[in-house]
């Protein structure tokens, strides 16, 4: 019986740079699932509770989006793990530099693939 994918949910402030960028790279990494939101109400996909009850995996990009996450939606969060990528609001959506980030700071938790 084959695993169930990994859930990460990606968590920026307006979810229209970092965090959609991220969700796109490794939206078809195998063994994971990927979604993003923000944490500002009035952007185009705020995080909700359901996104929340979703993730096995909460990936913000700044310290100040997790604090934000423990204050506003601890009873939804349970045991969900939140990893801070401590990426800075410098980038455009898909930047090379950006996704070479990501990459590098994602590494360790990305399911291995096995050899061809």
């Amino acid at each position: 019986m084959k695993a169930r994918d990994r859930h990460y949910l990606f968590v920026c402030s307006q979810n229209k740079l970092r965090s959609p960028t991220a969700e796109q790279i490794f939206a078809d990494h195998p063994g994971i699932e990927t979604l993003s939101a923000s944490t500002n109400h009035d952007a185009e996909t705020p995080l909700d509770d359901e996104m929340l009850r979703w993730a096995d995996t909460i990936f913000v990009m700044e310290k100040t989006h997790r604090s934000k996450i423990q204050q506003r939606f601890r009873a939804a969060l349970g045991g969900t793990r939140i990893v801070c990528l401590d990426i800075p609001d410098d980038y455009e959506f898909m930047d090379a530099n950006l996704i070479a980030l990501l990459h590098t700071r994602m590494a360790r938790f990305l399911p291995r693939t096995p050899s061809a």
